[in-house]
Formats: structure tokens, C-alpha cells, sequence
């Protein structure tokens, strides 16, 4: 078992399973010396042997496990007949079987480890009784032995069972955040090469196009006029110089978007990544938006038929992007087993969804548009994003400062 906060526990109560088995099986052996009888030299070397048995079980408990089940019954099953032969020596042995309880209870399971408790019970009533007098601690006893041992190893058993899920539960959360982590990471590399290629695009380009246009009309006015090549000269490293800003642009945008746009960039990703997910991709590749629209829309399929793929159990998904006058509106829509809005809401961001949820909303509401989400369990999920087209440019612009006409 890997370490967890618990792993102390457990091995404190395998430390004192193992002490209590050593403790009565030396008592056995203690008394056997101290009261002598006919079958004294029987006891102690059975003892004897009943001990090297279970050490030996014990310290190749990892070999044993990893052979496979049928060791361990072996092991368990040579356990409990030198047990039972000893019994048949001497009443004391009739204590080892509390250890043996949570042995059953460990190696043969819930049920069956309960009905090899019961069995062994009544074993050991029977021996009691059979070397004495039929007493009332004699049948109490080892009941009230195999009562307290079938609380304490089932609940050994649903501890290590919780402790179990909530390693793994961590395991999940931990490899979640990563990925956050590093989505939010590129998240930000892509929008700050995007905010520079706008910053470079107002700025340089505009100003070199000037240049060259101003250039250009100043050659065109006089071309016999002397220092006229001059002009020429300057005039034909501004168009270099404007080229290779143009190129510096292209290769500061999201790579995606560098053929079709966002249209070709959600159809490729529907043909390949998506797979075996149906998306229906429905954008007109004549509607024209900012670049940072554009990427901004396609990180939001991106994590919404992620979300999709990984968790709704659907089939088919439609994005549909429609552009009227000024207005956008995009939507995701699915069909599959839908979730609730209300806990998700609850969770405030604690699960993948919900963050991811929350991340979409911050998104809109830095691009001035707003997000609803319909959706419920069984009837799929459809997620619609407005956005005014003024208010999107506006904000880009905000953001990267003003620029050269």
C-alpha cells in the first residue's frame, strides 16, 4: 500500500496482531511447561512449529501475494489445522483463534472470512467443552472474541478501503492541477504572443506602411530630381522591413487559425483529436473576426468538448458560431448525460469541471459577453456565448493600447 497519513494505523495494528499471536502461542507454550501432562512434549513442539509457520507466512506476506491467491489459502489453510491439532492437545490454544480471526477476515475476503470466523468459533466452544466442563465463559467467550474481531477487521477493511479512494482521489486532483496548470500556461503564452502581434501590427506595420506610402508618392512626385535614389532605397527597405513585420505577425498567432481561421481550425480538430466524438462544425468561413476573438472562441470548444469527450458519455456535439450585425452568438451543444447546474455551482471550482466552467465565464466576461448553460441530467448540455462585436474590439484595444492609424 502506498504511504498515506493512515499507513501509521495500519501498521500499528499489523505490529499487534503479530505480538498478540507471539504473546498466546508463548503462553501456550508456558503453560504446557509449567502444568506437565502426557501431552506436554506434544504442545510445546507443535507449538513450536505452529509458530515458525505463521512467521514464515508473515515475513514472505509480500512473495506470497504477489504469487497469486492460492499460496496464501495454502498458507492460511496449514495454519488452521496445526491450530485445530493443537486444540485437540490442549484447551489453552483455543485463545490462539482471536489472531486467526482477523487472518480469516484479511486473506478470504468479507463473506468469507466471516463464515470461517464462525466455523472456527464453534471449533473452539466445542473443544472448550470437550476438554471440561460445559461452562458459560467457555461458549461466551470465544463469541464475544469473534464479535469484537469481526467489528474491528471490518472496519480495518472499509478504513483501508476509504484510505484507498482518497490516495487515489488525490492522485487525480493532483494530475488535474497540473494539467490546469500547464492549460493556463499556454493559455497565457498564446494570448501574450497574440497581444503582441496586435501591439506589432498597430504599431510597426502601420508605420512602415506610411512610410513606404509616403516614400513612394515623394518618388512618384519628381523621379529626375537629384537624391531620388535615396528615396528609392528607403522606400524599398521600408517594404522589406514591412514583409518581415507581416511574417513576425503571422508567427506570433495561434497556429491553428493561420490557414481557415477559426472555422478550418474547429473542423481539423473535429476530424482528429475529437475523434470518436461526431462534432458538427457550422461557421461561415466569410464571417471575419479579431484575431483574439478568434482565439479566444476556439480555446473555449477546446475545453468544452474536452469536458465532453472526458466526462458527458455523448455521442455528437454541434458548434455553431452565427454573426448578425454586430451581435456574435457561439454554441456547444451535446447529447450527452447532462449534469447538475446547481451543484456544480456549489462546488465553487473544486472539481476540473466547475474550475473549467469558471474559467469559461472569466473568459466571456473579459471579451464583454455573457454565458448561459442548460443542462440537466440525461438531456445533454448546451452551453451559448453573445458577444457584441463592439464591445470585443473595444476590449481588445484596452488591452493593447493604442496604435498608430
Amino acid at each position: 500500500m502506498a504511504h498515506t497519513p493512515l499507513t501509521p494505523v495500519f501498521a500499528g495494528l499489523r505490529a499487534g496482531l503479530h505480538v498478540l499471536f507471539l504473546a498466546l502461542t508463548v503462553l501456550v507454550v508456558a503453560r504446557a511447561a509449567l502444568v506437565p501432562t502426557d501431552s506436554s512434549a506434544a504442545v510445546i513442539a507443535l507449538s513450536v512449529v505452529l509458530l515458525v509457520t505463521y512467521v514464515f507466512g508473515a515475513v514472505l506476506a509480500r512473495g506470497i501475494s504477489s504469487r497469486g491467491r492460492m499460496p496464501r489459502l495454502l498458507w492460511l489453510g496449514l495454519l488452521s489445522a496445526e491450530w485445530i491439532v493443537l486444540l485437540w492437545l490442549t484447551p489453552d490454544a483455543a485463545y490462539i483463534v482471536f489472531p486467526l480471526f482477523f487472518l480469516y477476515l484479511h486473506l478470504l475476503g468479507r463473506w468469507w472470512g466471516s463464515l470461517a470466523i464462525v466455523l472456527s468459533t464453534i471449533v473452539a466452544i466445542v473443544a472448550l467443552g470437550s476438554h471440561g466442563e460445559w461452562t458459560v465463559g467457555g461458549v461466551v467467550g470465544p463469541l464475544v472474541g469473534a464479535g469484537v474481531a469481526l467489528l474491528i477487521g471490518l472496519g480495518y477493511q472499509a478504513l483501508a478501503r476509504e484510505a484507498e479512494q482518497r490516495e487515489t482521489l488525490m492522485a487525480e486532483l493532483i494530475a488535474t492541477r497540473d494539467q490546469l496548470a500547464m492549460t493556463e500556461h499556454e493559455s497565457g503564452v498564446l494570448a501574450e504572443r497574440a497581444r503582441l502581434a496586435r501591439e506589432i501590427h498597430d504599431t510597426v506595420a502601420q508605420g512602415l506602411s506610411s512610410i513606404q506610402m509616403l516614400l513612394h508618392a515623394a518618388e512618384q512626385a519628381d523621379p529626375d530630381r537629384p537624391g531620388v535614389e535615396h528615396i528609392r532605397l528607403a522606400r524599398e527597405t521600408a517594404a522589406a522591413n514591412l514583409a518581415d513585420t507581416r511574417r513576425f505577425i503571422r508567427e506570433l498567432s495561434p497556429p491553428e487559425l493561420d490557414d481557415q481561421g477559426l472555422g478550418g481550425a474547429l473542423r481539423r480538430l473535429a476530424a482528429t483529436q475529437w475523434q470518436p466524438l461526431e462534432v458538427t462544425v457550422r461557421v461561415s468561413d466569410a464571417v471575419t473576426l479579431p484575431m483574439h476573438l478568434q482565439t479566444a472562441l476556439l480555446r473555449i470548444a477546446q475545453g468544452a468538448i474536452a469536458n465532453v469527450i472526458q466526462h458527458a458519455d455523448a455521442s455528437r456535439a454541434t458548434i455553431e458560431l452565427t454573426v448578425d450585425g454586430s451581435a456574435l452568438r457561439f454554441t456547444i451543444v451535446d447529447d450527452g448525460s447532462g449534469f447538475d447546474i446547481g451543484q456544480t455551482d456549489a462546488a465553487d471550482g473544486v472539481t476540473s469541471d466547475s474550475f473549467g466552467l469558471r474559467a469559461t465565464r472569466e473568459r466571456v466576461q473579459q471579451l464583454g459577453g455573457s454565458l448561459e448553460i442548460d443542462s440537466a441530467p440525461g438531456r445533454g448540455t448546451t452551453l451559448a456565448i453573445e458577444i457584441a462585436l463592439a464591445e470585443a474590439e473595444a476590449g481588445s484595444a484596452s488591452g493593447s493600447g493604442s496604435g498608430a492609424p
